[in-house]
């Protein structure tokens, strides 16, 4: 099989080399030249090609049977995560229709949709609210991507939990935020995946063809309190303190179901957070 990954970060990089190791021809695009040495040993071919240029992502396509795109904003604006996400969403969809071998494509996005539901369950039914103009920049590149689905070709959203795994440990992430204060009472939810299970998924999602909108979360959602409390405790560094005269200002708070894919068939590898 015939497969492509545009964007090879830290998801894509780690899917390429498992997907090389299970005998898939693997096309992989990174928009930074310095990177084409690092992933030449994972993959058949690597390509440096931004998501704006057509020309060179339609020549990515011929022969391909599926697609991942797993791109990132290096640039955190609007228009860093416009040209990332909904830019390379749109190319990418309207070469599509001329591109019949490709039977799937695989889109990672983010839990971030939901917005603020103060701490509530959300599943892929509830309705997005995007907090910010990232997040709805986020939502119309998803929306593409669905809008060209068809008979022949199935669109896979996964809407990833936080990230965190070999060389981005949750200490490292936040380890800086030990002995500070922080405003809210930490009772926010917090929902997080690891590598293992991006990868394992998405692989999932290749080879029983899934299509539609999943969350990819861990099953059981931790607060932001006790994610801390336990962190800080096993590195024995010194608890956050929390100030309740201030308003949390994380822009979501939600419980995020990962029912829908565990009916599909998946079994998650990291269920709970692992500190």
């Amino acid at each position: 099989m015939n497969v492509t990954i545009i964007g090879c970060g830290y998801v894509g990089t780690a899917v390429a080399r498992h997907w090389q190791q299970q005998g898939l021809t693997v096309t992989a695009t990174t928009t930074t030249p310095a990177r084409i040495s690092e992933l030449a040993p994972l993959v058949d071919r690597a390509v440096v090609v931004k998501g704006n240029d057509a020309a060179n992502l339609e020549a990515l396509l011929t022969h391909q049977q599926v697609v991942l795109l797993s791109v990132g904003a290096a640039d955190r604006s609007a228009s860093g995560y416009e040209e990332a996400y909904l830019t390379t969403a749109e190319t990418l969809a309207a070469l599509l229709p001329q591109h019949p071998t490709v039977q799937q494509v695989i889109y990672t996005s983010s839990y971030a949709l939901y917005g603020d539901h103060r701490g509530g369950w959300v599943t892929e039914e509830t309705a997005i609210a995007p907090a910010n103009p990232n997040g709805e920049i986020l939502a119309a590149a998803e929306q593409v991507l669905l809008d060209s689905q068809s008979d022949r070709l199935k669109v896979c959203v996964l809407r990833l939990g936080g990230i965190y795994g070999p060389g981005r440990e949750l200490i490292k992430i936040f380890g800086r935020a030990a002995g500070t204060t922080r405003p809210g009472d930490g009772t926010d939810a917090s929902n997080w995946v690891h590598l293992d299970d991006i990868v394992g998924a998405i692989d999932f999602a290749r080879v029983h063809q899934l299509s539609g909108i999943y969350n990819l979360v861990q099953t059981e959602p931790t607060t932001t309190g006790d994610l801390f409390d336990r962190l800080f405790q096993q590195h024995q560094l010194d608890p956050i303190q929390w100030d309740a005269s201030q308003t949390s200002n994380r822009p979501y708070n939600a419980r995020v179901s990962n029912q829908k894919l565990r009916d599909a068939g998946y079994q998650f590898q990291h269920p709970v957070l692992e500190y």
